[in-house]
């Protein structure tokens, strides 16, 4: 694969810092594709039902227009959002050393610590808006597995960098939410983590992240607890990798459907469940897997496709769990970072506004460009910052 290698990267810093810009003018607050019940007016006309409270959402999610300062929808700080920022500083912190990334370090695990969701057996994080979705009625600061698992990485991050104890401590408690407050499914060797307290949906991404943090934070303090819930979760998840490779994204008949970002964090999470529970078992998995995923979710350009036999929506979301996933892969794919390089290159010309933020979705013959906080912006920075990182760290 032939690439412009450094001006390719100057594009990568130039975006980057483009994109700090913008988030840091806008105080790292926004909407969010699926806030449209933070309307009083929506909320109301949704009469605290499941799918009445759909409907306005995906109507507010697919309008190419942005009808939330209308509706009085706020601009507010997303949990998981703040998460993947507390991980992209750290990351800058590490590069540089710089003083002013510490201190929005310390700002947002800060506020991820007062904003914990009490009442759980342990720390754990939901999502600032009503969530109602095709299995259930989620209320605003419903804990989940993924919120409470990325900003549970996150925290595990900064002792690993910075040697904070109490940062062990939040990832550390996390865990225990994982483990006493959702409801699991098991199967002899086997269990699944359901996405929150209140279902009993069993999501092979969902539940490959929660153990990434079981198995992460197992590394450190050796509780053989941690590793064998983790190793019974990548059991069952790769047990039910299809015979191409690929995953639905949940065993349920509504729920199977095989998109590009959610393979992404499942491939991503069972390798790092093999690496730190030292399960070489998965890797055959994981081998296909990314395998599947490499030769069926892009265009020859770089275009990242939503499902591996449709390409539109081109979703923000896929394009930066792409730059993660070719990056984790790259000690086993020579082309990894080149592609990446490409996949940043292509998201940089075709998504990136002249603003710094990026656009949420394109299609045919419209896109929508509203800068939604979480789902584009924070995936963005995390992804661009870790190409950058890993281009400017010396290869041990």
């Amino acid at each position: 694969m032939q690439l412009a290698g450094d001006s390719v990267q100057e594009k990568v810093s130039s975006a980057l810092g483009m994109l700090d810009a913008w988030l840091e003018n806008e105080n790292f607050q926004g909407w969010d594709p699926h806030d449209a019940l933070n309307s009083p007016f929506l909320k109301a006309l949704s009469f605290e039902k499941r799918l009445p409270g759909i409907f306005w959402v995906q109507l507010l999610k697919r309008l190419p227009l942005n009808l939330r300062p209308l509706l009085g929808v706020p601009k507010g700080y997303n949990p998981k959002g703040m998460g993947l920022f507390l991980s992209s500083y750290l990351r800058k912190f590490q590069m540089t050393g710089n003083g002013s990334y510490k201190e929005r370090i310390t700002f947002f695990s800060k506020w991820l610590r007062e904003n914990i969701i009490i009442g759980y057996s342990g720390a754990c994080w939901g999502y600032n808006f009503d969530w109602p979705n095709r299995g259930f009625f989620a209320p605003k600061g419903t804990p989940t597995i993924i919120n409470t698992a990325f900003i549970g990485l996150a925290f595990l991050d900064i002792y690993r960098v910075l040697g904070d104890e109490n940062a062990l401590s939040v990832a550390r408690s996390a865990c225990d939410f994982i483990l006493e407050d959702l409801n699991i499914f098991r199967n002899v060797a086997e269990l699944c983590f359901s996405y929150t307290p209140l279902d009993q949906r069993y999501i092979h991404n969902a539940n490959l992240v929660g153990a990434q943090l079981l198995a992460e934070v197992y590394a450190v303090t050796g509780e053989k607890n941690l590793a064998d819930h983790a190793r019974a979760a990548a059991l069952y998840s790769s047990r039910r990798q299809l015979s191409d490779g690929s995953w639905w994204y949940g065993e349920e008949k509504k729920e199977q459907w095989i998109d590009n970002f959610h393979t992404g964090f499942v491939l991503v999470s069972l390798r790092k469940i093999a690496a730190n529970l030292g399960q070489d078992v998965f890797l055959t998995s994981v081998e296909n897997g990314y395998k599947y995923w490499k030769d069926n979710f892009f265009l020859d350009d770089g275009t990242p496709k939503y499902f591996h036999q449709k390409i539109y929506p081109i979703d923000v979301h896929c394009l930066a769990q792409a730059l993660l996933t070719y990056l984790e892969f790259r000690d086993i794919d020579s082309e990894g970072t080149a592609l990446a390089l490409r996949e940043a290159k292509w998201g940089i010309v075709n998504m990136q506004s002249s603003d710094g933020y990026f656009h949420y979705q394109i299609y045919p013959y419209h896109r929508i460009r509203i800068p939604y906080i979480r789902w584009s912006q924070a995936w963005m920075q995390r992804a661009l910052t870790e190409l950058v990182y890993v281009q400017n760290t010396p290869t041990v």
